[in-house]
This record gives structure tokens, sequence and C-alpha cells, in this order.
């Protein structure tokens, strides 16, 4: 367990921390700088104790505070959970109980708020479908959040999609094996409510799956990775938080963290992200 240290962290401005517990993170990574260029960016991957859908709830927190408290500790007064297992997990506890006795004029935000505030203008019928990781799932998020905006008008189903995370990160995205599993958690959510007229990618892996989902996904059905919605929320946010804004960096530079070997993440990156990548091994 690492040690909160208040006394460590800089009061100078930094980059804009993104975290996520393995390389999916690199999908919003990308969009955000395709919107936000100017910024300097720190990219945290806890590759060493991913996946995280499948862990408790407790795990999850503990592994996203120790993360947080990293990226504060080198600079970072805003970071983004670029993961939605961190985002349904412990978001919420880390905003309530780690801000507040660390430094409460940092800011922690997720994916999975601002993916909800966009579901009213994406949906016809109201009807909802999330394909995410099993944690995601069990935590409910979503569902939760959509009640808080909307009441009852809005009707979520959730399914996990457990082996996409691995068919992607084993390279065999485009084998024909992955396009029997895609069906296989499609065709369950559309069992499930076949009204369903807008599906959310709640993991930010799923990207990169695109092409064959929307191969087995009905042409009257949109698809809805989260990339481009987080950035633009992010802008958004930035320019409503000028306090924010200003001590955010701005080079256009960006760093790469990893737990696990470096330079098995600079190869698998390379499935997420456009620009070339050299990671920095860390301990948490």
């Amino acid at each position: 367990m690492s040690d909160p240290y208040p006394e460590n962290l800089s009061t100078s401005p930094g980059p804009i921390g993104i975290f996520d517990s393995g390389y999916g993170g690199l999908t919003i990574l990308e969009s955000i700088r395709r919107r936000l260029p100017t910024f300097d960016y720190l990219y945290l991957g806890d590759n060493a104790r991913a996946p995280y859908g499948s862990r408790s709830f407790e795990l999850v927190y503990e592994f996203t505070r120790q993360a947080v408290e990293e990226l504060f500790r080198r600079g970072c007064h805003l970071v983004i959970l670029a993961c939605n297992t961190a985002s349904a997990k412990a978001l919420r506890s880390i905003q309530q109980n780690i801000l507040p006795e660390l430094d409460s004029s940092r800011r922690v935000l997720g994916v999975i708020r601002p993916t909800v505030e966009r579901l009213g203008e994406l949906s016809t019928t109201h009807r909802i479908g999330i394909l995410a990781t099993q944690g995601t799932v069990a935590s409910h998020s979503y569902s939760l959040e959509v009640d808080k905006l909307y009441g009852g008008g809005m009707t979520v189903t959730e399914q996990a999609a457990p082996l996409w995370v691995p068919i992607i990160e084993n390279g065999e995205a485009e084998s024909p094996g992955a396009d029997y599993f895609i069906a296989k958690y499609m065709n369950r959510l559309l069992e499930a409510d076949p009204g369903i007229d807008t599906i959310i990618l709640g993991c930010t892996h799923y990207p990169i799956l695109m092409p064959k989902i929307l191969a087995h996904a009905p042409h009257n059905i949109r698809v809805v990775p989260q990339g481009d919605i987080v950035a633009e929320s992010l802008a958004d946010y930035l320019v409503r938080h000028p306090e924010i804004a200003g001590k955010c960096t701005q080079g256009g530079h960006i760093r790469f963290l990893t737990t696990e070997n470096p330079e098995k993440f600079d190869s698998l990156a390379s499935i997420f992200i456009s620009s070339p990548v050299h990671a920095e091994k860390i301990n948490l």
C-alpha cells in the first residue's frame, strides 16, 4: 500500500494525467490529444496488475488510489480515469475520500458520466445497450448514472464481454475466432432487449474491434465508442474551469509510464495509439 504524500505534491502546473489498468485508455488518450493537442499528458498503465475487470471493488479502489496519488506526485492537477472499471468502482470514493485529504483543489474525472450525458441525443428509442467488462457490468454504474440523469425515461441493458480484451491484447482482433465471440455477446445483448437502438462500448479496449462489431450489429443500431465523447467533455470542462486549465501545462508533450515491462508496453501500445511509445517502468 502506498503512503499518502500531501507534503510532496507540487503546486506548479503539470501535465494532465491519464490512468488505465492497461492499454485501453490509450484509445481515450488518442481522442483527447486530437481534440486538445497543445496540452501535456502523462499516461500511466498499471499493466502488471491488469486486468481490473474481474477484481473486487476493494482492490480496484486501492490500485486506482495508488495510481492517482502517483500522478499527483508527478505534478498532475487533473487526472482522467480512462478506464470504465476504475471509473465504476473507484472514482466516487476517490473524489469523496482522497481529494479532501490530499488536495481539494485537484480533480479526478471518469469516463462513465460524460458518456451517459450524451445518451439523450444519441438514442431515439431510449433503450440503451452496454457492452463492458464483468466488473463494470457488476457495478451497474451505467444504469445508476442513467437513472440519476434521466429518471425512468431510459432503459439500460448491460452485457459483459469478458473475452474481448484478451482477444485484442493477444493480437487476435482480426482473426475469425474474434467474430465468434463478438457475435456471441452482441446476440446476448440484443436477445435481452431487441428494442435497443444505441450500444455503448463501455470498455476502452473495445474500439479496436469496431469494424467487426459493426459487421455484426443490425444496421439500425448506433455503436458508440467513448473516445470522442470524453475528449469533447474534457475540452468543455477546461473551458468551464479555467482555474484547473491554468494548472495544466501546454507544450504538446507526452510521457508514458507502466508498471510492467516497458518494451512489452511499447510493442502492444501500437495496437491502440498511432504515435510511437517509449514507456518508463515504475512501481506502485
